[in-house]
């Protein structure tokens, strides 16, 4: 009874600690590290409870041992009583050798009394020490408990830390993705696509019109020789205008 009642109590108070705990959705670390703090407050709480227990049973094993004691010391006394009532006896002292008897007699009953004591403490000692083993077992337990607790509080707050820098390298490297159009960097590249293309559009243009220059070129020479035929038709007349027209190299 007084294991499951130590027991329970403390389970029931963990229980507690850590749906609230839960409840309220703390930092991680701050979570593990009060879980730690109210587990290891529970432990100490049982050490009390158990110390407690066990200073009951030392002292039921010390009244019983008193008891033991007391008997065998009575018994004692009793024979010593009787072996001076014999001597008595026998030397024809019947008065004191009576008297003496009555002590063994008063010596046994109270012998009878102490043995009574020790023999109804008995199985009271054997079922407290057996509750006090178990305590002790579940103690070292709850211990052994605080310790994987701990070793999983690290491990836990070792992994949220891994975590939260992943998450801070993942969104420093999405700011400055420039595969986003959305980006500055995307939008720079954007202006400059269009000021090379504008580029290009104006060396096309330049290009069109130096050709037209070229065709305009070819234009005057042919006329320029036209000129020249008419002008040695006026004087020469027809084969005179072939002889002396230029030639289109002379032109």
């Amino acid at each position: 009874m007084a294991k499951q009642s130590i027991f329970g109590r403390i389970q029931t108070l963990v229980r507690a600690n850590v749906n609230a705990l839960l409840d309220q959705a703390e930092d991680p670390q701050k979570m593990l590290d009060q879980l730690v703090r109210d587990y290891s407050n529970s432990i100490a709480d049982a050490e009390s409870a158990i110390a407690e227990t066990i200073g009951n049973l030392r002292l039921l094993e010390r009244d019983h041992q008193e008891d033991v004691q007391a008997a065998a010391e009575w018994g004692n006394k009793a024979l010593a009583a009787s072996r001076k009532g014999d001597e008595l006896r026998a030397g024809g002292n019947v008065a004191e050798a009576d008297k003496f008897d009555n002590l063994a007699k008063i010596a046994l009953q109270r012998q009878i009394t102490a043995e009574g004591e020790a023999k109804a403490s008995a199985p009271t000692i054997a079922a407290q020490t057996e509750v006090v083993d178990k305590l002790k077992d579940g103690l070292n337990g709850m211990k052994t408990k605080l310790e994987q607790l701990k070793a999983k509080r690290n491990e836990l707050t070792a992994r949220a830390k891994v975590a939260e820098a992943q998450n801070k390298v993942h969104d420093a490297v999405k700011s400055i993705d420039v595969l986003d159009p959305t980006s500055e960097l995307g939008r720079f590249e954007d202006k400059i696509r269009r000021e090379e293309a504008i580029a290009a559009g104006k060396q096309e243009l330049a290009a069109s019109s130096i050709d037209a220059q070229f065709n305009a070129l070819e234009d005057v020479g042919e006329l320029t020789e036209v000129e020249a035929r008419l002008a040695a038709l006026k004087v020469g007349g027809p084969q005179r205008a072939a002889i002396d027209a230029p030639s289109p190299d002379q032109v």
